[in-house]
């Protein structure tokens, strides 16, 4: 618990928010503290998402959008996914996002066309998906891109957790 407390107080992103999303992102901060206060491996605002939904029902209105995407993730990821995508177009490179938020339904859809990441293919069982808590992006990676999200991933709080998915990113807050 310890760990994880720390780890959620070293979250800092390597560029300020812009001016409009100062807001946002305090909002964002002040709830990953609260959860490292509380001892949950996630952030506040999703633990609150845990503790009130299930997994792929949480409505819309309960998740931030990626701005200028039309992407959903719970508060703390969307803010981190931001200041991401600003530092990696600073540094010249362009990541798009292909999904987030995926709700139940979707993730049965998906299993049935894709096969379950158990038996060999690439979706999670449904109701287990951290696309259905609002912690993880399928992303749209060049070489240059996957480089950079490897070398600069982690000080946003993503990692790339999923073997056989390298578009795959997940949001831990650490």
């Amino acid at each position: 618990m310890a760990e994880i407390r720390h780890q959620l107080a070293a979250f800092r992103p390597p560029a300020p928010p812009a001016a409009g999303e100062a807001g946002a992102f305090a909002e964002a901060l002040t709830a990953a503290s609260g959860a490292a206060a509380s001892g949950s491996a996630v952030s506040g605002s999703a633990a609150a998402l845990r503790g009130r939904y299930a997994n792929g029902r949480i409505p819309a209105a309960a998740l931030a959008e990626v701005a200028g995407t039309g992407h959903r993730l719970a508060a703390p990821a969307a803010a981190a996914m931001e200041a991401l995508l600003r530092t990696a177009r600073a540094d010249g490179v362009t990541i798009g996002i292909t999904d987030s938020y995926r709700g139940y339904d979707e993730q049965v859809d998906l299993a049935r066309r894709k096969g379950l990441y158990s038996q060999g293919g690439l979706a999670a069982k449904p109701g287990t998906s951290d696309h259905g808590w609002g912690l993880a992006v399928d992303l749209d990676l060049d070489a240059k891109a996957q480089a950079w999200m490897r070398a600069n991933a982690g000080r946003f709080g993503f990692t790339e957790n999923t073997p056989r998915e390298p578009w795959h990113w997940k949001f831990t807050g650490a």
